[in-house]
């Protein structure tokens, strides 16, 4: 049955291709053409036409068609659709239009093609119109961040969670929206071999099915840019990045400190934080054998004072509560750890350092007045800083430095609570890129596309919610360029009272999965206290904090090439590592759950998650190609198939080893290169938590166990390495900068 899926597919691809090599006239080699109806636009492998007349346009990428025209319109201005005409003869790579609405408003078009790329330039006579683009539609898409969640869009019976955003429609898209607060409206088509982004941190308009493609902008700028990306995801990813960093929403490369295991005062304490408690119970933590590498330290440091009730309190503590806090900050520096404090841009309007903001302009503006906000939090009325003005963006950092003269190394980002406000989606940022920019730790939870946190959160998430939201918003960050992904506090908030707390035989499965879950991700953060659960359920919380331990130098180079490329590879969905193959669509959803990713290329996380966590205890796995190895066992699997109902009780590493086979772990405290024997061909570069120049590692042309039982590892010079066969891999300590090759006894190196 798969292999008739697929040559329908590959029949399919072969009809579109035919289809549109006619319609473009089999592409001849011309720079551009045009007559009285129609442009042409043709390089570096793309193609561009539109049907001047109604302004429908369509792009072809090799040969292949990626975009196809809207049957009625292509550009929509206050609603009407928008006729065009050349100002003159287009270049090889660039063409300039002027359009007239159906209203009679007038707008100027550029369209400029560069290798995997498209860019569309829209410049209305008129700023402040709706503008809208329109093609003909394709699925499955991917992407929308935050959004991807909101299930509102979904028709009922179909409303439920899905990576797969095919039928999203939204004509408010904006931050705030309900948990939407890390905002990309980047979606891909894996499939066909495009994605598409109009960068505006204003209120966009989104709208993705089978049938119609929309991006636009409910109130247009004097200029409003729109990118087409061409070819497969990590020619589609880089160019994504570079759009990015191009357009001021930066991606900054992450810092090691963050991507081990941490803890939270609010998971642990809720409310009930002091000096004395949060020692107690971080102490205890460590005692019990966790790796713990991060803080953050919430809930009240401030002073019992109502206008103090906020985390912008810079530089005062409760002192009853915190009565030497550099002493106390101290005591976990000493620990290795990095303390963080919650960090937000809301100034309580009676709070201290308001009036100076307010004399000075530096809060936002209404009406020629700083606005007055109301939210969830803080509770009490509040300014918000302006941290697109320099000067207050530079007063802000200042007050920062209060905290940092106690030691504070990091800073856990999180206003929410604003649904109530048309909000730049990028209101935090210029913050975030200082914080990085001066290398403190960063947890991002609001942006517009930047990275610009270590870490990538998602919302709150707790015992009594859907359970596959979290899997479904971590994978959703991921596609859309935030594959840092931080999924909140092992267990959530049991200190807001939110939900029940006794210790049912359901909420220890819950604690169990949910570690095992987080443990996959790029750190994993413990809260509620494994030893108030069942032995058996705190062995299992133990043993995921511990795998997160062991694996975080992969995923840490992993997230290095991230910033690097731009391609999610700390978190690589299926769709995006293998477009090509059938079987890995329609699989991440509350319906099959198949919340599968592969870390880097060599770890494939299948962990057993969703709403039906406490009854399942099987999955159907998906291997895609190559072998892979259970984590767990060592028993090897050829891939291209599915495991019927693979038994994965709490306890069970969720976890396979395939691709190259080459990763880079963290055993007892010493860094090691592992290899296992799955790929009789692969080439790795690693990047050393430490820094330095990458390790390069090599296999080639081992068949077979036999081979791979006499196998030795050589340096670039021939040495040979000393090598351990540990568990289930050869392993060595590498040394940055360093190549080596593993060969069989008896084959050359050469």
């Amino acid at each position: 049955m798969n292999n008739m899926v697929a040559m329908r597919w590959r029949l399919l691809a072969a009809l579109a291709a035919i289809a549109a090599a006619w319609m473009w006239g089999a592409l001849p080699a011309r720079a551009s053409s045009s007559d009285a109806g129609r442009v042409h636009l043709e390089s570096n492998g793309i193609g561009f036409q539109m049907e001047l007349a109604e302004g429908r346009y369509s792009f072809i990428e090799n040969g292949h068609a990626a975009v196809t025209q809207d049957a009625r319109a292509g550009v929509l201005l206050a609603g009407s659709p928008v006729s065009f005409r050349l100002d003159a003869p287009c270049s090889s790579t660039e063409c300039r239009l002027t359009g007239t609405s159906a209203a009679g408003e007038h707008i100027h078009l550029t369209v400029r093609l560069s290798p995997h790329r498209a860019e569309l330039i829209a410049s209305p006579e008129k700023p402040g119109e709706e503008l809208r683009f329109v093609t003909s539609g394709a699925a499955p898409a991917y992407g929308l961040a935050d959004h991807a969640v909101e299930n509102e869009f979904k028709p009922l019976p179909q409303r439920q969670y899905n990576t797969d955003i095919s039928g999203f429609a939204d004509d408010t898209l904006l931050s705030g929206q309900g948990i939407a607060r890390l905002v990309s409206n980047f979606v891909i088509y894996p499939r066909q071999r495009f994605a598409e982004l109009l960068v505006d941190p204003t209120m966009k308009i989104v709208h993705t099915s089978s049938a119609q493609i929309v991006q636009g902008v409910v109130h247009s700028h004097a200029e409003e840019h729109l990118y087409y990306f061409f070819g497969d995801p990590h020619a589609i990813y880089a160019q994504y990045l570079a759009v990015r960093n191009a357009e001021g929403y930066r991606v900054f490369t992450p810092k090691y400190r963050a991507f081990g295991v941490g803890w939270e005062a609010f998971g642990a304490l809720g409310w009930n934080t002091n000096a004395t408690t949060v020692r107690e119970s971080v102490d205890r933590y460590i005692a019990e054998g966790y790796p713990l590498r991060w803080m953050v330290i919430g809930s009240g440091f401030w002073p019992d004072a109502p206008e103090m009730h906020e985390t912008t309190s810079f530089g005062l503590w409760d002192h009853k509560k915190y009565p030497y806090p550099k002493a106390f900050i101290q005591h976990f520096r000493s620990e290795h750890l990095d303390v963080m404090l919650g960090l937000r841009i809301t100034f309580i309007t009676t709070g201290p350092y308001s009036a100076e903001g307010v004399a000075k302009g530096y809060f936002l503006q209404k009406d020629g007045k700083p606005e007055v906000f109301h939210g969830g939090w803080p509770r009490m009325p509040y300014y918000l800083l302006d941290s697109h003005n320099p000067e207050a963006l530079d007063w802000y950092m200042d007050l920062i430095k209060r905290w940092q003269a106690y030691g504070v190394d990091g800073w856990k980002e999180d206003f929410y609570g604003y649904g109530g406000y048309a909000l730049r989606d990028d209101k935090v940022d210029p913050v975030n890129d200082r914080l990085m920019e001066e290398g403190q730790l960063v947890i991002e939870r609001n942006g517009y596309l930047s990275s610009n946190g270590d870490l990538h959160r998602i919302n709150d998430f707790n015992f009594d919610q859907n359970q596959d939201r979290g899997p479904v918003n971590a994978l959703a960050l991921a596609y859309s360029g935030f594959p840092l992904v931080y999924p909140d506090i092992v267990g959530g908030t049991f200190g807001e009272n939110r939900f029940a707390s006794q210790r049912t035989e359901r909420m220890q499965i819950y604690m169990m999965r949910n570690a095992q879950w987080a443990a996959l991700h790029s750190s994993m953060g413990m809260g509620e206290p494994p030893w108030t659960f069942s032995p058996e359920t705190a062995k299992v919380m133990l043993q995921a904090a511990q795998l997160h331990q062991r694996i975080a130098p992969y995923i840490y180079s992993n997230a290095l090439r991230f910033a690097h490329d731009g391609y999610p590879w700390a978190m690589t969905p299926l769709p995006i590592a293998f477009p090509d193959d059938p079987n890995v669509y329609g699989r991440g959803n509350a319906t099959v759950r198949g919340y599968e990713w592969l870390i880097g290329d060599a770890m494939l996380a299948v962990p057993l998650y969703g709403n039906d966590y406490a009854e399942a205890t099987a999955r159907d796995i998906y291997l895609p190609a190559g072998n892979w190895m259970d984590f767990d066992t060592g028993k090897l699997y050829s891939g291209h198939q599915t495991l019927k109902d693979f038994a994965l009780p709490p306890g069970k590493t969720p976890l396979f080893i395939g691709g190259s086979g080459i990763t880079l772990e963290n055993r007892g405290g010493k860094l090691l290169v592992c290899i296992y024997p799955v790929a009789e061909h692969a080439e790795v570069s690693l990047t050393l938590p430490q820094g330095g120049a990458p390790v390069y590692v090599e296999v080639h042309g081992l068949r077979g166990m036999k081979q791979w039982e006499n196998a030795t590892i050589v340096d670039r010079n021939g040495k040979t390495i000393a090598t351990d066969r540990n568990g289930f891999a050869f392993t060595f300590v590498p040394q940055a900068g360093v190549s080596y090759r593993v060969r069989a006894l008896g084959v050359s190196t050469h």
